[in-house]
C-alpha cells in the first residue's frame, strides 16, 4: 500500500511513545492520520502538528470506539490502516508474601482483568471496527487490497518476567490471534501483523533514572540501548507498504531475550 493523501490510518494510544512516533511517521509519509487516546492535552497537541485529528477514545468502551471510527470516516473517509498501540502494564506476582509479615498476596484480579481489557480486548475491538470500514472499501488496484491492521504485543508474550503476567497474558493473546485474523480477513484484501518490541525508550520507563535506563539498554545484544520510537514506526510504514507481510508476528528487539527479572 501506497502511503498519501488518499489513505486514511487511525493510531490507538497515538498521543505518545510508540503510538506517537508512528502517528509521526505514517503522516511524514502522507497518510491522514487520526489519534485515539485517553489524553486529550499530548493528543490534540501531535493531532495538531500532524495535520491530524484527535478522537478521545477509550478502547474498553464499545460506544467511545465506534463514536471514534465514525468520526475519523466523517473527517478523512474510512480508515484503510489500522494501528492498535493503545495500552497498559502492572508489575504484580501471581502469589506474593510481603517480607515484613509474611502475608500472603494474591494477584488482583480487577488488575489482570483490566489489562485484558486495554491490551487484548480493546486491540480485538478496533480491530473488528476497523475491518469492517475496510471491508466496505474498494480495492486498491495494485494488489487488490483494502487495508491493514498492525498491532502491538511485547517481547513479553514470548519471554515475560516475574511480575508480568496479566501484560504477558494479554499480550501473548494479541500475538495469537494475528492469524487467524489475517486468515479471517486474507478474502477482503486485508492483512494483519503484529509487532513485538522488546525494551523502548517509551513513558513507561520515563519515570526510571537515566543510569537505569542506560544498564537496561546494556542488555540488549546489539546496538546495545534502549530502542527509538521512531524506529518502531518506521517498522509500522514498511508493514504498511511491503503487501507480503502478513499473518505474522515480528520481534523488534535488537535480538534480547529477557531474563527471569
Amino acid at each position: 500500500m501506497q502511503l498519501n493523501r488518499s489513505i486514511t490510518a487511525i493510531v490507538t494510544g497515538g498521543a505518545s511513545g510508540l503510538g506517537g512516533a508512528t502517528a509521526e511517521e505514517l503522516a511524514g509519509a502522507g497518510a491522514r492520520v487520526a489519534i485515539f487516546d485517553l489524553n486529550a492535552d499530548l493528543g490534540e497537541k501531535l493531532a495538531k502538528s500532524v495535520d491530524g485529528l484527535f478522537c478521545k477514545v477509550d478502547v474498553t468502551s464499545q460506544d467511545s470506539v465506534r463514536a471514534g471510527f465514525a468520526r475519523v470516516a466523517d473527517t478523512f473517509g474510512p480508515a484503510r490502516v489500522l494501528v492498535n498501540c493503545a495500552g497498559i502494564a502492572y508489575a504484580i506476582k501471581t502469589v506474593s508474601r510481603k517480607r515484613d509479615t509474611g502475608e500472603i498476596q494474591v494477584h488482583p484480579i480487577d488488575a489482570f482483568e483490566k489489562t485484558i481489557a486495554v491490551n487484548l480486548i480493546g486491540s480485538f475491538r478496533c480491530i473488528a471496527y476497523g475491518a469492517s470500514a475496510m471491508m466496505a472499501l474498494d480495492p486498491l488496484a495494485e494488489d487488490g487490497e483494502r487495508g491493514v491492521i498492525v498491532n502491538t504485543a511485547s517481547v513479553a508474550a514470548e519471554d515475560g518476567q516475574i511480575g508480568q503476567v496479566a501484560y504477558s497474558a494479554s499480550k501473548g493473546g494479541v500475538a495469537a490471534m494475528t492469524l487467524p485474523i489475517a486468515r479471517d480477513l486474507a478474502r477482503e484484501g486485508i492483512r494483519v501483523m503484529t509487532i513485538l518490541p522488546g525494551l523502548f525508550d517509551t513513558p513507561l520507563l520515563a519515570a526510571l533514572p537515566e543510569q537505569v535506563k542506560n544498564e537496561l539498554g546494556k542488555q540488549v545484544p546489539f546496538p546495545a540501548r534502549l530502542g527509538k520510537p521512531s524506529e518502531y514506526g518506521h517498522l509500522v510504514r514498511h508493514i504498511c507498504e511491503n503487501t507480503m507481510l502478513n499473518g505474522t508476528c515480528i520481534r523488534l528487539d535488537g535480538a534480547i531475550r529477557m531474563p527471569p527479572k
